[in-house]
């Protein structure tokens, strides 16, 4: 009696839990329910809510797991998604829309591979899924892009890695490892901006992925902010002390800076041939740094100009404007150039390039210097034809006539040239013309009319010694 006594207890006792277990799954299902009338209404956030009671109240039931894992995924959250649509199918491994919302969060995730397999458990439990099948082919593509992009990096071709990571990401959308080679090819290939731009979306989502502070640093390195650009590659590194992108880009950084400055403290100490060999140096660190290497080329080229190399410097401020064609400082330094070398025409190009960009009035001043020369150039140069500088004085001008005169003397080149005496009285008053003709000024060329044949002569028309005289400046200044 005792003993039935206590198996009444017992089953008394066992009776409420067997009733709390059934009420528990009406709850649940209660709460499925309400999750699926917000899921349907794209309130993910509060579907997440009732398919998390659902789940407490029955933790065993893998359809709980597989809705709110759907939830994740429209909201984004790809990596708890994958832990529930994961235990949803460690509870039931013939769930197949488990499979499926797994290999879609793999996928998403950027894991193309896992994503295989759990789209092949899919396919095994229903082959005819179209869903699955779509999916599967979905995970190979990304694989093949994953794979051409590797190739396309090692060969340096960043806008095919570009492409291929766009096409990637359709299918990846929550992968960083891709998001952060497209970031570092557009930095690569000077898109900077847009390679910020990821690389901030991901350092807001997490704050210390040391891919994400290299890319950032990487911007602003090749943007020539040096000193800002080491801080964020010290960040990477605290994060990830063996990251090798990161810890080359600090170490060329450095170096960089310090030749740089070192050069330009040449510079100013007027050690030119010491600056032309740090700025040498500094070019050799990183070929890549395309506006830094610019500037570097601008100043080397600067030292050529001052060493009066200026053929040498022309070429720097060359390669300058190649790697940065908005360069105007190196525009500038290359037009002077060009001007003390008497190219003008190539100064006033380089002058209108400059112009236009920055409408300014010293700049509209240097064109029109520039336009003045070229003009003057076109016109004979005396001091050329005569051989002597510029900056002649009066008796070397004379000299230098005198020595032209003879070579070109009537007496000479008279039985050669077959001119008559009725040609020296006719042709080369008129071919002497405004070109030869002393005007009123002072220009160089009637500094050296003027100083090569007295005014009188220019006062005795008819005269045989007017026409002797003009003859000569013909054949002298003319070249006849």
């Amino acid at each position: 009696m005792a003993a039935a006594a206590e198996c009444d207890v017992v089953m008394a006792a066992t009776e409420p839990e067997l009733l709390d277990d059934e009420e528990a799954k009406r709850e649940a299902e209660t709460f499925k329910e309400q999750g699926n009338a917000y899921y349907a209404k794209k309130d993910y956030n509060e579907a997440y809510n009732y398919y998390t009671k659902a789940i407490d109240m029955c933790p065993k039931n893998a359809s709980y797991y597989g809705n709110r894992a759907a939830t994740l995924m429209m909201l984004g959250r790809f990596r708890e998604a994958l832990g529930d649509a994961q235990q949803s199918v460690r509870l039931d491994d013939s769930f197949v829309r488990g499979h499926l919302r797994e290999g879609k969060c793999h996928l998403s995730l950027g894991n193309a591979m896992a994503a295989c397999r759990s789209f092949q458990r899919a396919l095994e439990l229903d082959h005819k899924n179209a869903q699955a099948q779509q999916e599967f082919k979905n995970a190979n593509a990304v694989m093949e892009y994953e794979k051409i992009a590797e190739t396309d990096f090692e060969k340096r071709d960043f806008r095919k890695v570009v492409f291929c990571m766009d096409r990637a990401l359709e299918f990846a959308p929550a992968c960083h490892r891709f998001k952060i080679l497209k970031a570092e090819c557009l930095a690569m290939l000077g898109r900077y901006p847009e390679a910020q731009s990821v690389a901030s979306d991901i350092l807001r989502m997490d704050s210390t992925n040391a891919d994400a502070l290299y890319v950032r640093g990487l911007c602003l390195y090749y943007e020539d902010c040096i000193e800002k650009a080491v801080q964020f590659f010290v960040q990477a590194l605290r994060m990830a002390p063996d990251h090798e992108k990161a810890c080359i880009a600090c170490r060329n950084a450095k170096a960089l800076k310090a030749k740089k400055e070192d050069g330009n403290k040449a510079f100013k100490e007027g050690n030119y041939k010491l600056a032309y060999e740090l700025y040498t140096e500094a070019l050799g660190i990183d070929p890549n740094n395309i506006k830094t290497n610019a500037k570097l080329y601008c100043n080397r080229g600067t030292v050529n100009s001052k060493l009066r190399k200026l053929d040498d410097a022309i070429e720097d401020c060359t390669n300058a404007v190649k790697l940065d064609d908005t360069y105007i400082k190196a525009y500038l330094r290359r037009a002077q150039c060009y001007m003390d070398t008497e190219q003008y025409e190539e100064a006033v190009r380089d002058y209108e390039k400059v112009y236009q960009t920055e409408k300014t009035k010293e700049h509209k001043q240097l064109l029109k210097n520039a336009q003045l020369e070229l003009k003057k150039s076109k016109r004979k140069d005396y001091y050329k034809i005569l051989g002597v500088d510029k900056n002649a004085s009066e008796d070397e001008i004379k000299k230098a006539y005198r020595k032209r005169a003879l070579m070109h003397h009537p007496g000479r080149v008279g039985g050669g040239s077959g001119l008559s005496g009725k040609n020296l009285q006719g042709r080369p008053t008129a071919r002497l013309g405004p070109e030869v003709t002393p005007r009123r000024g002072s220009s160089p060329e009637n500094k050296v009319l003027q100083i090569c044949v007295p005014s009188k002569f220019w006062e005795m028309p008819n005269s045989k010694i007017r026409h002797k005289v003009v003859f000569l400046l013909n054949f002298v200044f003319l070249k006849l």
